[in-house]
C-alpha cells in the first residue's frame, strides 16, 4: 500500500505539515508495507505521527497501548483537532462509565474510529479482549514501550502481558515507539514483544537546542530555583521531585513568591490533575511541579525550562524528562540540583526488594551518579550511555564545556586500570576495582584473595575520584566495555588490550566532588548564583569600616551570605534589604541606610538593572515554627524540651534559632546556658567571638578554643553574641 500512497499529500491533508521530520516517512512506508517496526526517538521527535498516518489510511482500527490517561487524552484530543469525526479517536481507561464505554463500541463497529488508545491493564480485561476480536484491527501500536523493559526507568510489569494478549486479539503488524532505549532496553522490548526481526528506526540523541547543567543541591535549593525562575519569566517550565510530599511542598513555597505554579501526582484527584495540566497547555499556569507521572507524550512545545529538584533514578528518566524542554527547537534549559545523599535514600528504599532488581536499581543510580559528577561534556556522556558516539570536543551547550577543568596525562592510570581489570578476570565492578587498585582489605577482595595480586595496592598514589574518573572516561573513549547483563562488570575490549600494549596519550578530566561543592557554596552562606564582584568587594570594605568603628567583629553586621546576596539582588531601600536572607527589620535600621545608599549609587553608575524583589517567603508552616520556637524561649522552656515538643532534632532547632538571630531577631537563652554550662567556660567562648575572631566559622571557633569546648556549647554561645550584639 505504502507505493501506492502520495504519504506528503496526506500529511498535509489530515495533519497540515508540508515535509516530514527525520525518519517518519520511512516508519510509515514500512508499517504500510504490514511490517514489524521498532522506533527509537528522542522526544519531540514526532513519534506519534508515525502511528496517526498510518492509522487513518489503512482500513480498520489501531490499537495504541499507552501507559498514562493523561496522555490518551491529550492524543485524542489533538488527533480529533484534526479531523470532522469526534469518534476518529477514543480511548478506554479506568475513568470512563459504562455508558461512555458503550458509545466507544459503537463507534468502533461503525468503522468510525480509526485510532484507539488502551491502557495495558484494560487490554487485558476479558471483556475488553473478546470484545476487540469482533473488530477489524489494521495494527498495534506500543507507546513509551521503555515501560516493558525492568532495565527501564518505568518497569511495568503489566506490559508484558502485551504480546499474548495480542496473539489472542488477532495477529497484525505491530510497532513499538519510545524516546529512551540503551541497546540493553532495546533488546529487552524487542524480545517481550516477540519483533526480534523488526525494522529498527534509530534517530540521533542529540538535541542540540537544549542547555545541561548539574548544580550542587545545597540547603538553599528553594532560593536558588525561586531565582532561576525569576530570571526566567512568563516562560514555561517543569519541575521535577521525587516524592508527592515535597511536589505539594515546593508548588506552595513557589505559590508563597508570587510564581504562577501547580502541582501534578498520581496521588491528587483526577478533576484537580487534568485541570492542572489543561492550564500549563492552555498557558494559564507557567509552571508545573511533578512527579514523572506528568509529561509522558504531553505535546506542549514551548517548554524553556525543566529542572530537576531531585535527580531521578535512572539516566533514561533525566533524559526522558529533559526531554520535554525545547521540542520546537528554541531555548531548552536543563538544570538539575545534585547531591548524593539524594541517591543513597533511594537505594536504601530498595531495600526488601528482590536481589535482581536491587542489582538493576543500583546500577542505574551508580550511572546516574556518575553522569552528574563527571567533568565530561554532558552531551557526550548522555549519549554514550544511549550507544551513541558524539564526536565534537566541546558542544559550547553545557555547564562542563562552558566552564572546562583542566586536563592532566591519565596514561599510566589507564595502564593500571586495564592490568587490574584484566587480573580479576574481568569478572567486577569499577568500585570492586578501585578497592583493590588502592589497596583495600574488603571482606569481598580479601574472600576472592586477591590482596594476593601484584596489583593490589599499585594505584595508592591517587584518590577514589581519580579512578572513578579514569575508567569513566576510558569507558567512553571506547577502551572499556561494561557488560549490563552482569550488572556493569568491566570488561577489555580489543582497543584496551591495544592501548596496554602500545600506550597512546590519554588525557583526562577530573571528577566534580559535589560534597566539597556543597561545603565551600554553605560555608560562603549559600550563595551559588551570579554575584557581582565590585559591589561586593566595596560593601566588604564598608562591613569593614563599619565594624572597626563600632568595634564588633564584621559579621556581627552582615553575614558573608547577606552581602553576596546583596551584590546579586542590589537592594536599593530599607525595605528591599529586608528581603535579603539574614536581614531583619531591626539589622536594616541599624545598619542598612549606608549599605543602600552604597548600593544605589553603584547601580547608577554602572547602568544595571535590577532583578525584581527576590526574597524568598517561607509557607507557614515553616514560619509557625519558627513563631512557636519564639514564644516558647520568651516562656524560658529548656532547648531540649522545645525540640521535643516540636518533633526535630536537638541540632535542627540549633539551625532554627540561628536563622532567626541572623535575621535581627533578639532572643534571651541566657536561662538555658545558665542551667548547662560553666559561667567562665560561657565567657571563654564569648570572648573568643568578641575579641580574637575575624569569622563566626565553628570549625575555626572549635580549633582555636581546644578540645575542652564541644560544638554544641560553641553554638549556643555564638546564639546569645550575635543576638546581643548584632540584634
Amino acid at each position: 500500500m505504502a507505493d501506492k500512497v502520495n504519504l506528503k499529500a496526506e500529511l498535509k491533508e489530515y495533519f497540515g505539515f508540508d515535509k516530514f521530520k527525520g525518519n517518519q516517512e520511512a516508519i510509515i512506508k514500512n508499517l504500510l508495507a504490514g511490517n514489524d517496526t521498532f522506533v527509537l526517538m528522542p522526544t519531540g521527535g514526532g513519534k506519534s505521527l508515525c502511528y496517526q498516518l498510518p492509522s487513518i489510511l489503512l482500513e480498520g482500527t489501531a490499537i495504541v497501548v499507552s501507559p498514562l490517561i493523561a496522555l490518551m487524552k491529550n492524543q485524542v484530543d489533538a488527533m480529533r483537532s484534526f479531523s470532522e469525526i469526534d469518534g476518529v479517536a477514543h480511548y478506554i481507561n479506568s475513568s470512563l462509565n459504562k455508558s461512555e464505554i458503550e458509545q466507544v463500541k459503537e463507534d468502533l463497529v461503525s468503522g468510525k474510529t480509526k485510532l484507539l488508545y488502551v491502557a495495558p491493564e484494560s487490554l487485558t480485561k476479558e471483556d475488553n479482549v473478546d470484545f476487540l476480536k469482533s473488530i477489524k484491527i489494521s495494527f498495534y501500536a506500543v507507546d513509551e514501550a521503555h515501560c516493558i523493559s525492568e532495565w527501564g526507568h518505568d518497569f511495568r510489569p503489566e506490559y508484558r502481558r502485551i504480546r499474548p494478549i495480542i496473539d489472542e486479539i488477532g495477529k497484525a503488524p505491530l510497532i513499538a515507539l519510545t524516546a529512551t532505549a540503551t541497546p540493553k532496553v532495546q533488546h529487552d522490548i524487542q524480545k517481550n514483544l516477540g519483533i526480534v526481526d523488526a525494522k529498527v528506526f534509530k534517530s540521533s540523541f542529540n538535541r542540540p537546542n537544549l542547555y545541561y547543567e548539574v548544580k550542587a543541591k545545597t540547603k538553599d535549593v528553594d532560593k536558588d530555583v525561586i531565582l532561576f525562575i525569576k530570571n526566567n519569566p512568563n516562560k514555561s517550565g517543569i519541575i521535577y521531585c521525587l516524592s508527592r510530599k515535597k511536589v505539594e511542598e515546593l508548588t506552595k513555597i513557589l505559590q508563597a513568591n508570587g510564581i504562577n505554579a501547580r502541582s501534578y501526582h498520581a496521588g491528587m484527584d483526577a478533576a484537580t490533575r487534568n485541570q492542572n495540566q489543561d492550564d500549563f497547555l492552555m498557558e494559564r499556569v507557567d509552571v508545573i511541579v511533578a512527579t514523572i507521572a506528568f509529561g509522558m507524550g504531553i505535546d506542549k512545545p514551548d517548554v524553556r525550562f525543566v529542572l530537576h529538584y531531585d535527580m531521578p533514578k535512572s539516566l533514561e528518566g533525566y533524559y526522558q524528562e529533559t526531554g520535554r524542554a525545547g521540542r520546537d527547537g528554541g531555548e531548552g534549559k536543563c538544570v538539575t540540583f545534585y547531591s548524593n545523599k539524594d541517591l543513597q535514600k533511594l537505594e536504601k528504599f530498595m531495600q526488601g526488594k528482590p536481589v535482581a532488581e536491587q542489582e538493576i536499581g543500583k546500577q542505574l543510580l551508580l550511572d546516574t551518579a556518575a553522569y552528574a559528577e563527571s567533568s565530561l561534556c554532558r552531551r557526550k556522556s548522555l549519549l554514550h550511555y544511549f550507544g551513541e558516539d558524539y564526536e565534537v570536543e566541546n558542544c559550547e551547550h553545557c555547564d562542563n564545556c562552558l566552564n572546562p577543568k583542566k586536563q592532566v596525562e591519565a596514561q599510566d592510570l589507564l595502564c593500571s586500570a586495564i592490568e587490574t581489570i584484566i587480573a580479576v578476570k574481568e569478572n567486577f565492578k569499577t568500585d570492586y576495582v578501585i578497592d583493590v587498585l588502592l589497596g583495600n582489605e574488603t571482606s569481598e577482595v580479601l574472600a576472592h584473595r586477591h590482596d594476593d595480586l601484584e596489583v593490589f595496592g599499585t594505584g595508592k598514589g591517587e584518590s577514589e575520584k581519580m579512578w572513578n574518573s579514569v575508567i569513566r572516561q576510558a569507558l567512553i573513549s571506547g577502551y572499556l566495555d561494561k557488560d549490563v547483563e552482569e550488572y556493569g562488570t568491566l570488561k577489555v575490549n580489543p582497543k584496551g588490550r591495544k592501548f596496554l600494549n602500545t600506550p597512546v596519550s590519554f588525557k583526562i578530566v577530573e571528577d566534580v566532588d559535589f560534597e566539597e561543592v556543597e561545603e565551600e557554596i554553605e560555608s560562603s552562606g549559600g550563595a551559588s548564583f551570579a554575584v557581582d564582584p565590585a559591589l561586593y568587594s566595596m560593601l566588604k570594605s564598608l562591613r569593614k569600616k563599619m565594624a572597626k568603628k563600632l568595634e564588633v567583629p564584621p559579621y556581627v553586621i552582615f553575614q558573608e551570605a547577606s552581602l553576596e546576596a546583596m551584590a546579586t539582588i542590589y537592594p536599593v531601600t530599607l525595605d528591599e534589604l529586608q528581603n535579603i536572607p539574614g536581614v531583619g527589620a531591626g539589622k536594616a535600621k541599624r545598619y542598612g541606610k549606608e549599605f543602600c545608599e552604597l548600593i544605589k549609587t553603584h547601580c547608577i553608575e554602572n547602568e544595571i538593572e535590577r532583578p525584581e524583589d527576590l526574597r524568598v517567603r517561607t509557607v507557614a508552616n515553616k514560619s509557625k515554627l519558627k513563631v512557636g520556637i519564639i514564644q516558647s524561649i520568651d516562656r524560658k522552656v529548656a532547648l531540649d524540651d522545645i525540640a521535643v515538643s516540636k518533633g526535630i532534632d536537638f541540632d535542627d532547632l540549633l539551625e532554627e534559632i540561628e536563622a532567626i538571630v541572623y535575621s535581627g531577631t533578639k532572643l534571651n537563652i541566657d536561662y538555658f546556658l545558665e542551667e548547662i554550662m560553666d559561667e567562665d567556660h560561657m565567657w571563654d567562648i564569648y570572648d573568643y567571638f568578641k575579641e580574637d575572631s575575624t569569622t563566626d566559622n565553628v570549625e575555626e571557633a572549635m580549633e582555636e578554643l581546644g578540645d575542652d569546648f564541644t560544638e554544641e556549647e560553641i553554638r549556643l554561645v555564638r546564639i546569645k553574641f550575635i543576638s546581643e550584639l548584632a540584634n
